[in-house]
């Protein structure tokens, strides 16, 4: 006779059964079972196949939830796969790639047939087939020699290398009918859940596309993204023809040559780039005002410091500035929906002495710049004189950069533009991707512990809140740039791995940020490590492990 137990479901009792899987809990419960991806059960992230025990408290996680979102992701991910692989022949894929993101969708790159609306409609017709007959995702535990062998045998070299250096001894694989993948983090119980993605031609390759962030019910749409594209597909390529496109690739690198060669030939593509960004501006004349912005943690200061001795070469004289001397009195700094102040809108800035000051500077006048003092609140004078000559270039970098609203009284003509993020242009596998936010989150909470003395659990409850001013501030203005620039080093995750670690261990299993940062320290864990010793002082990396050249 089946014992009957008490849990908490949403803070409620609820009577189960002993040893009930929480998907036929919330099945029998729940009014709305299949917009519920996962669960935390007593506060840890669990998949729907858990099983309850007496007292147990019972969350359930929807698509609103990160965590919940990104296996809606993955799941659409593996239908995507399944039915292509369905539809082409296996001997004709010679790549087909997930590779980077643009928006609300995942640009697939393939390699080996052609992509035909044909095609495309075949293969949403499976995924559709899938997702009507509710197939279960089933995970299995393999020896990880075995998951070797399988994905060796279908052609997922990438995967198979990676798991190679994988220290554990299994390995979980998810299987779809007769399609098994690895997979970066958790599954949904079932294909039933999702309903709304899409898939579309773009470039040479195919877009998967997710939900809207805002609406689940509705279609996310990645928008206009050439600029974007343009760059992380020229990082990305270089990456590949250096034979380094994945972590498994990283990773044999590093053992199989000198890390230091590595080092430099990424850190000689920054400079490359550089190089061509001054000679743009040069080009362009009568540039005065080098707008520069990007999310945070892009190595916006660094990058203007760099550049400007780029501009000294072409016969500027460069002042790098900081927007953030130009901010507003901090009693006056606008606050979010949670009463902290929001120092990523626009109205933290104060925009008419900004204008102010610049159009003084482009008439020719002498200006005292300010400074702003993060301690006291206040804006400080410190003698700081400047005049513009004919060959003086303002080099100013802030998060609204980019945006016309912040320099409204400057002419266009006067004002070139720059946007910068860290566009990671590695993935861990074929499959799985890297987050260019989560590299991001990286680095700011090793330049926060560093320079700030702010506890990595900080850092991580901050960021919804950052990610939220970078949608609202940045990101829709990365279009209107005049050019791009990737911060991401191809070598960097295997430096800062040893600097996240030890921050990332020291966050308790009772905080609420300890599920992203044991998130953060499995995926760190596919890395190994390499010195940074050769890393140039002026070195873009250098603004979060430290050790710059630059006052950064």
């Amino acid at each position: 006779m089946e014992k009957e137990i008490i849990v908490k479901l949403q803070g409620a009792d609820c009577s189960a059964k002993e040893n009930e899987s929480v998907y036929s809990l919330v099945q029998r419960v729940c009014d709305n079972p299949e917009s519920v991806i996962l669960c935390r059960v007593n506060g840890i992230l669990r998949e729907l196949t858990h099983r309850v025990s007496d007292g147990d408290a019972v969350e359930t996680v929807t698509y609103t939830d990160e965590a919940g979102m990104r296996a809606y992701e993955r799941g659409i991910q593996l239908v995507f796969l399944k039915a292509l692989y369905s539809c082409v022949p296996h001997k004709d894929i010679k790549k087909a790639s997930l590779d980077y993101g643009i928006g609300r969708t995942v640009f697939c790159t393939v390699k080996g047939f052609d992509v035909t609306e044909k095609l495309l409609e075949d293969i949403k017709q499976h995924m559709r087939n899938y997702i009507s007959n509710d197939f279960r995702f089933q995970k299995k535990t393999l020896t990880t020699a075995e998951a070797i062998n399988i994905f060796e045998k279908v052609g997922m070299k990438d995967k198979a290398k990676l798991l190679k250096f994988r220290m554990e001894s299994n390995t979980n694989v998810y299987f779809l009918d007769n399609f098994c993948d690895y997979f970066y983090g958790y599954m949904p119980y079932s294909t039933g859940s999702l309903k709304v993605f899409d898939v579309r031609p773009y470039h040479d390759g195919i877009l998967l596309v997710y939900p809207s962030l805002e609406n689940p019910d509705e279609l996310g749409e990645p928008g206009e993204r050439t600029n974007f594209f343009k760059t992380i597909s020229k990082s990305s390529n270089w990456a590949a023809d250096f034979g380094i496109a994945t972590v498994g690739d990283l990773n044999e690198y590093i053992c199989n040559h000198n890390p230091s060669d590595l080092v430099l030939a990424a850190e000689t593509f920054h400079e490359k780039r550089l190089g061509e960004i001054a000679d743009a501006i040069k080009r362009r004349g009568g540039v005065k005002f080098v707008m520069i912005a990007g999310p945070s943690s892009s190595g916006k200061t660094t990058f203007s410091h760099r550049l400007s001795i780029h501009l000294t070469i072409e016969g500027f004289k460069p002042h790098p500035i900081a927007l953030d001397d130009f901010y507003v009195e901090r009693v006056d700094t606008p606050k979010d929906e949670n009463g902290e102040y929001d120092f990523e809108c626009l109205e933290a800035v104060d925009l008419k002495f900004f204008n102010e000051t610049m159009t003084r500077l482009l008439n020719g006048e002498t200006v005292e710049m300010p400074t702003f003092n993060f301690k006291t609140g206040h804006r400080e004078f410190k003698g700081d004189m400047l005049t513009l000559g004919k060959d003086d270039i303002l080099v100013i970098e802030g998060i609204h950069g980019i945006n016309d609203k912040l320099s409204y009284s400057l002419p266009q003509s006067s004002k070139f533009k720059i946007y910068i993020s860290a566009l990671t242009q590695i993935n861990i596998d074929e499959h799985n991707r890297i987050s260019t936010t989560e590299s991001r989150l990286l680095r700011r909470m090793i330049r926060d512990a560093r320079t700030r003395n702010i506890d990595p659990t900080e850092t991580i409850r901050r960021w919804p809140s950052v990610r939220r001013g970078e949608r609202n501030n940045i990101f829709p203005y990365q279009e209107s740039a005049d050019v791009m620039f990737n911060s991401a080093l191809l070598y960097e995750l295997a430096v800062i791995k040893q600097y996240a670690e030890p921050l990332l261990f020291s966050i308790k299993e009772d905080a609420p940020e300890y599920e992203k940062a044991n998130s953060l320290l499995k995926f760190l864990s596919y890395f190994l490590t390499i010195h940074p010793e050769d890393i140039p002082k002026h070195s873009i990396i250098r603004e979060f492990i430290g050790g710059s050249y630059f006052n950064v």
